[in-house]
């Protein structure tokens, strides 16, 4: 621009040899406006917006304001102290006399922000999982600052960014906000907010380090595995925690275990190990972290369904359930005591149909390879018909008393046993020479027709026994022999003779009894009925034996009254048995 120019004496060859330019100068700098009129004598005047600062060089009213520069030669250099925003104005130097003024220069103030400030500083605590927001502020700048976001010498995109113009009009405040998701931070982590404009080019800075706060992070560890029922063994809780770990907890099952606080655990272990875990809680201010563990406990089997025993009806199913627990994997197995035949391997054990021969004991076995076995014994009964098993011919000597027995298995009991021979049916009790008795034993029923004095008639009768049950009934035909009489003196010696043979041989006496007594059968297990081996008429009596059962059974049936069962004799019938099975051999 020029200088405006007013013709009077003195400024006839006045003009402006420097004048004051426009100029950017950061807040607190001093700054010099020049203004030089070679040969000018007059005022100058130094104007600001229009308004003058003062008369020649007093500007006694502007503290900070100074004309400076050799007054002879013209020099009215504006110099100001430290500028301010108030500064920033247009300014122009004036030579009143010779009615010149400058250019307007444009003196624009530049404010740098004051130190940015993030919200939280220096430590900005989050929950794990949490996202990160910061906001950082950078107040009273001119221009207004901008603000990035630093971490690890990158600059982080995505903040939001709003700016606030002030009450002077001139200044702003600027607010930038940082998201960070979740995965996107870590603990320890520090990020820079740095706020910038032209006043401070290289920017202001301010950082926050970041915390992340979690719960405790738990490990639960046991040594050592796999392990034996009744051996050491301990359990390791580490964690890491922020906030610092407070309180470790241990439980089994559940159940809280006194006494331990630490973060070791030992114990003896069993094979509740095995099912019930082991836990561990720990805490801190934010809360409890838990974590289990079951033990690989080596124990044997242990009953976990027991079976029970039944009772089913014949032709039905028998379902027995047998579980059993152990570790390593056990194996199962159903047996009928006695036989070798395995009859599952599973839990289960089905028996179809069942016949009456399959009534017994049944074990269930499992065994744990290398560590242990068990059992558990069951009982089958089968409901069905009575059966009778009796020796068919039976021997009595003439004029002596003499017994028929028969052998009654029943399940259930029998209602009524009656023995019947000619017209005659007698259930218990006494009838002329001839009594009834009856006795249980675990094995069964034993009847026993008792004849006062035997009568030649007595060998040629026909004996019928018959049983009832609710399910049916059995009848054995039983004929009498009469046996041959023997020496007095005989009988005596062999009588010592198997007395000695009895008290020498009492451990092996079933032995004994199956070598060397002929024509002996076992009904049951303390019970032995003489069998006379038949002639080379056998055949054709065993015909002539049972059509006669059948017609006996038909005779019979209808006139048998009410069982009442009485128990005697027992005892003594097996010595004498075995005496005349001696006599016999």
């Amino acid at each position: 621009g020029g200088a405006f120019y007013l013709n009077t004496p003195q400024s006839s060859a006045a003009m402006f040899s420097q004048q004051p330019q426009d100029l950017v100068v950061v807040a607190g700098q001093p700054v010099t406006l020049p203004c030089t009129i070679p040969g000018y004598h007059g005022v100058v005047l130094w104007i600001k917006d229009g308004l003058a600062l003062g008369v020649g060089r007093d500007l006694s009213g502007y503290p900070r304001y100074t004309v400076i520069g050799d007054h002879g030669s013209g020099e009215h250099h504006l110099r100001i102290q430290r500028v301010e925003l108030m500064d920033d104005a247009v300014f122009e130097c004036q030579a009143v006399q010779a009615a010149m003024r400058s250019r307007p220069a444009r003196l624009t103030v530049l404010v740098p922000p004051d130190d940015p400030v993030i919200s939280g500083a220096p430590v900005v605590s989050l929950r794990a999982g949490d996202p990160l927001n910061l906001t950082c502020h950078a107040d009273n700048a001119k221009p207004a600052a901008s603000i990035i976001w630093i971490r690890n010498e990158e600059v982080l995109n995505g903040a939001m960014y709003s700016k606030t113009l002030l009450r002077d009009g001139r200044r702003e405040s600027t607010v930038s906000t940082l998201y960070l998701s979740p995965s996107n931070i870590e603990t320890g982590q520090q990020i820079i907010c740095k706020a910038s404009n032209k006043a401070v080019p290289n920017g202001k800075e301010t950082s926050v380090m970041i915390d992340i706060q979690h719960l405790p992070l738990v490990n639960l560890s046991v040594e050592p595995q796999p392990v034996l029922e009744g051996n050491l063994v301990k359990f390791h809780c580490s964690a890491k925690a922020n906030p610092p770990v407070t309180l470790y907890r241990w439980a089994k099952g559940g159940s809280i275990i006194k006494d331990v606080s630490g973060d070791t655990y030992e114990v003896l272990v069993d094979h509740s190990f095995f099912t019930e875990p082991v836990s561990c809680e720990v805490t801190n201010s934010l809360g409890s972290t838990n974590i289990s563990r079951n033990v690989d406990v080596y124990f044997g089997p242990r009953m976990a369904a027991e079976p029970q025993s039944l009772q089913v009806d014949l032709g039905s199913d028998a379902v027995f359930n047998c579980a059993w627990t152990g570790n390593p994997s056990l194996t199962i197995v159903w047996m009928k005591r006695g036989s070798g035949v395995v009859l599952s391997n599973e839990n289960l054990l089905t028996l179809k149909s069942v016949r009456q021969e399959d009534a017994g004991k049944y074990v269930c076995r499992a065994v744990v390879p290398r560590v242990g076995a068990g059992e558990k014994e069951v009982s089958l009964t089968v409901n069905g018909p009575p059966t009778i098993s009796s020796t068919q011919t039976q021997q009595a000597l003439h004029g002596e008393k003499g017994q028929i027995k028969c052998f009654i298995r029943s399940t259930p009991p029998p209602d009524r046993i009656a023995w019947s021979w000619k017209e005659t049916v007698l259930e218990s009790g006494t009838s002329g020479r001839y009594t009834v008795e009856t006795v249980n034993t675990d094995e069964g029923v034993i009847s026993t027709l008792t004849m006062s004095n035997i009568v030649p008639a007595d060998f040629q009768t026909i004996y019928n026994c018959t049983a009832w049950n609710s399910f049916g009934s059995d009848t054995e035909i039983i004929r009498l022999k009469e046996q041959e009489s023997l020496p007095v003196a005989v009988i005596i010696g062999i009588a010592v003779g198997a007395f000695v043979a009895f008290i020498v041989l009492m451990g092996t006496i079933g032995a004994f009894c199956c070598t060397h007594l002929k024509g002996v059968v076992s009904a049951k297990n303390d019970i032995r009925v003489e069998i006379v081996h038949k002639d080379h008429n056998a055949a054709r009596e065993n015909e002539e034996h049972n059509s006669m059962k059948q017609l006996m059974v038909s005779v019979s049936v209808t006139q048998l009254e009410v069982l009442q069962e009485e128990e005697k004799e027992y005892q003594h019938i097996k010595v004498r048995l075995m005496i005349n099975g001696s006599v016999t051999a």
